[in-house]
């Protein structure tokens, strides 16, 4: 037990035949339950962790048959976890990517009753962000922009990082099979967090890459996570602002949404106008359609502002 918490460590694994039981070896004494899900990997990674289970009896295989994403073996983790009576779950990957040492500031403030999830944080300074190479950063930066408005948590700062934490009351009250089953499960989980009301911190560590690759291809990922955030988005604002409570909010984004697509849409005709059907310089459509765009600008950062202000004064679950 750490701080009279039973701790569990969830470590999906999917073709990590290299690092998984180095990365097993790594977990803190402290750690209760090691709930290891083998992803049918097609390689000898669930006989290396069957083997290691043997000798380590805090170690618990679990197999899906047919792969299944990352997400989804998280979720079999929390699921066992939460079996178990576990009072908070923490994830490391099976690359062995994530520091066992910076495993207490991931609990600490869980355990102090200050929030509910714990995410990682590598991009807070240069030196912590030293081996994250630039196109990583530049991609990573993107998504976080998305999912601070997507998720309305805006002070979360790397929402990619799988190095978590979370309480089992939080997990308790998650809709497990909303959970978007690959990459892109962090990003869904916060947005379901923020709903419900649960607080969560920024853990800075710096990051660490080995031999492990990454399986995020960012030039098509930020596409695909995109569409996923929006609907999220759509979500959490009918849930958290229209059915659990209300906020008008809502209608600066509706509104706001509208008048900024008229907009664009009205200048990119007066541009038509102009250079392609030859018509004299249109002045009036012009000025009309920048105002338009500008004041459906203003509507939606009115909306964001709210939105930062319900995240910095509710109170949550405290």
């Amino acid at each position: 037990m750490y701080r009279n918490k039973k701790i569990g460590v969830v470590v999906p694994a999917y073709k990590e035949e290299l690092l998984i039981q180095e990365t097993l070896k790594s977990v803190p004494d402290y750690v209760d339950r090691v709930y290891v899900i083998n992803d049918a990997s097609p390689d000898r990674t669930g006989e290396l962790i069957a083997e290691y289970s043997e000798h380590d009896a805090r170690v618990v295989p679990l197999t899906h048959e047919v792969n299944k994403g990352v997400g989804a073996a998280i979720v079999t983790g929390y699921r066992k976890s939460l079996e178990e009576g576990i009072d908070i779950a923490a994830v490391m990957a099976g690359d062995n990517q994530m520091d066992p040492e910076f495993l207490p500031e991931l609990l600490d403030p869980i355990i102090d009753v200050k929030a509910d999830y714990t995410v990682g944080n590598r991009l807070l300074s240069a030196d912590y962000r030293h081996q994250m190479s630039k196109w990583r950063f530049f991609g990573n930066s993107i998504l976080t922009l998305l999912t601070k408005i997507a998720s309305g948590y805006w002070q979360m700062m790397d929402p990619q990082n799988g190095y978590t934490a979370i309480s089992k009351r939080a997990l308790e009250r998650l809709s497990f099979t909303r959970i978007y089953s690959r990459y892109g499960y962090c990003n869904d989980l916060l947005i379901q967090l923020n709903v419900w009301g649960f607080k969560m911190r920024n853990v800075p560590h710096p990051a660490r890459y080995g031999q492990e690759t990454s399986g995020i291809h960012y030039s098509s990922y930020i596409v695909k996570l995109s569409w996923l955030l929006l609907r999220k988005f759509l979500w959490r604002l009918k849930m958290k602002y229209v059915v659990l409570g209300f906020h008008p909010l809502v209608f600066f984004y509706f509104f706001g949404a509208i008048l900024t697509a008229i907009g664009i849409i009205a200048g990119i005709g007066t541009l038509w106008e102009k250079f392609v059907a030859g018509y004299p310089v249109l002045v009036v459509h012009g000025v009309l359609s920048f105002l338009v765009f500008m004041m459906g600008m203003m509507f939606l950062l009115f909306a964001m502002l709210y939105d930062m202000e319900q995240d910095r004064n509710t109170n949550g679950w405290y």
